[in-house]
């Protein structure tokens, strides 16, 4: 028989329906113990019995948890192998995004990107808000990223940059939130500060986007180019569980400290699927532009067996809402006009064949390219905007049960035997 606890209501006039360990266990088909590694991973949640013996679960999320075990294993999964997690912090549907219920672009628009970080972290607007670093934590990150190799690129002097940062916070370890608000707060300008400076007249400005701007081109910015720049900060700030913040979770989840979380997240980006991909995106969009049309780029990219970046989101089945707001924003700035020309003659040229819609990949690369930046410079962007939603992350994180990011291995080896092999 399923357990009620009095006073709980499941909707309008309904109890809410809870369900005992074992209840649980039947209804799933596992064992007790395999319940509570559920909740261990986040798919389930529970609460304490009457009297403080054992843990009781909710009934529908039971079912729903059933019904998912049973899809996947038709599809040749283990059950329980999708990893969900809850959070607060990001919501994606329908071609539109928000933070803490909030539309994303509209606030990326309106808010600095700092003010969007604090939004992120503490679901609070602080208006006019500025980070800033002190001076051991940018000594200690510029003498590490200075000691790389010449060749070194960008991303490289953020990872090293960080763990550099963390040796010289003698406080690092302390992962309360006003603390870990701190290290956030101090982080973000440190890494900015350790990249190699291009452009002396935005070295030191107020906000992060003036800052970054001197690490990333050497022309002077522009009103309308600096607002496009710290937009695409705010616009990229979180974007839900990516790979790199699933790697800061999971981090946090082993009680990680900040700066060590957020060296997992760098760990990840690189990759041409996530971060990097508007490095690719920044050398289509280049070659377009030498070559005058894109039709015989995108055949050689075809030929070669390789997909088109800046298009396409799984996400996102329409238009990506960020690529929209970036492509409106540069709109107004008059060097962009060919790069935005260009953008337009991939798309089309690709739309004969697929119905994809360019990414924020293809709206960055736009940016770097009229701005007189790096190929590097949107990974540089992606970085240290996504920085806040992995401070975002851990700190929820840090609020959950440790270790809970363990999910459970789907073995398919030869099976164990009795002798050593001679």
């Amino acid at each position: 028989m399923r357990d009620q606890e009095p006073g709980r209501m499941d909707g309008p006039g309904r109890p809410e329906r809870r369900l005992s360990t074992k209840e649980a266990a039947e209804l799933l088909g596992v064992k007790p113990e395999t319940v509570y590694a559920y909740v261990s991973r986040g798919q389930l949640s529970s609460r304490r019995a009457a009297g403080g013996r054992g843990s009781t679960f909710d009934a529908d999320e039971v079912e729903a948890l059933a019904r998912r075990n049973r899809r996947d294993s038709g599809a040749g999964q283990t059950p329980g192998a999708e990893l969900s997690v809850r959070t607060r912090l990001t919501l994606i549907e329908e071609d539109r995004y928000y933070f803490r219920g909030v539309d994303a672009a509209e606030l990326a628009v309106r808010h600095s990107y700092e003010e969007v970080a604090e939004w992120l972290w503490t679901g609070r607007m602080h208006r006019g808000t500025t980070f800033t670093a002190p001076p051991a934590s940018i000594d200690a990150a510029h003498r590490a990223a200075d000691a790389l190799p010449a060749h070194t690129g960008p991303t490289d002097r953020l990872r090293v940059a960080a763990v550099a940062a963390a040796v010289a916070d003698p406080l690092r370890f302390d992962l309360s939130e006003d603390a870990v608000l701190g290290t956030a707060r101090t982080l973000i300008p440190t890494l900015v500060a350790a990249l190699q400076p291009k452009n002396p007249a935005h070295q030191d400005g107020r906000s992060i986007a003036h800052r970054l701007w001197g690490r990333l081109s050497r022309l002077p910015a522009t009103e309308a180019s600096l607002h496009a720049l710290d937009t695409a900060l705010g616009l990229l700030a979180d974007h839900d569980l990516a790979a790199s913040t699933l790697a800061v979770r999971v981090a946090a989840s082993a009680r990680a400290h900040a700066y060590a979380a957020v060296s997992a997240g760098l760990g990840v980006i690189e990759g041409p699927l996530h971060g990097a991909a508007s490095g690719l995106a920044h050398r289509l969009l280049r070659e377009v532009l030498d070559q005058g049309s894109a039709a015989p780029v995108i055949a050689e990219e075809l030929r070669a067996g390789r997909r088109i970046p800046g298009l396409g989101h799984r996400l996102y089945p329409g238009e990506d809402p960020r690529a929209r707001v970036l492509f409106a924003l540069l709109e107004e700035i008059p060097e962009a006009q060919p790069a935005l020309a260009a953008a337009r003659d991939i798309v089309i040229t690709t739309a004969r064949h697929t119905s994809l819609h360019a990414n924020v990949d293809l709206a960055l690369a736009v940016l770097t390219v009229s701005c007189g930046m790096a190929a590097s410079a949107g990974e540089t962007v992606f970085a240290v905007a996504r920085t806040a939603g992995w401070i975002a992350h851990a700190l929820e994180e840090y609020g959950e049960q440790p270790l809970r990011m363990r999910p459970s291995g789907h073995y398919v080896g030869p099976k164990p035997t009795r002798a050593l092999p001679e």
